[in-house]
């Protein structure tokens, strides 16, 4: 078994700007005008970008193991939530989104039978899906 440990540092900033760390990486992130200064993606638009990024990752892999040749991998997250839950003007529905919808269209020389095998296998594989399907424990601690 190989243990990787993710680790990232956020300190918040001028208005709603929270300025993220990950290695040598530096991000942004911030609300949309006018509650912030749309001095980048929101939280949960860094969520779907993750999530983005993992199936991509996960559908290279995918195909180089099966010699698919896979000339694009165009994926489409969508999804809403109650931004009153948010903004503390609702305490009855959650916070989260409510559904997240993911769009994928592969272009490869297999059939439609065998995309929808390869994006079983890409969702049964990929960290970012398994995280938002399913219950991770989280450990707030207050140093």
């Amino acid at each position: 078994m190989t243990i990787k440990k993710v680790e990232v540092t956020g300190s918040l900033k001028e208005r709603y700007q929270v300025e993220v760390k990950v290695r040598e990486f530096t991000f942004v992130t911030d609300q949309g005008k006018p509650m912030g200064n749309n001095a980048g993606p929101s939280p949960v638009e860094y969520i779907f970008f993750g999530f983005a990024g993992c199936l991509g990752t996960v559908a290279r892999m995918v195909a180089l193991e099966k010699k698919i040749d896979l000339k694009a991998f165009n994926v489409k997250i969508e999804g809403e939530l109650n931004v009153d839950v948010f903004m503390g003007k609702n305490k009855e529905d959650r916070p989260g989104f409510n559904g997240i919808k993911v769009i994928i269209d592969i272009d490869a020389p297999i059939s439609k039978e065998e995309k929808e095998a390869m994006i079983h296998e890409i969702d049964s594989r990929c960290p970012v899906s398994d995280n938002l399907m399913n219950h991770t424990p989280i450990e707030f601690v207050l140093e």
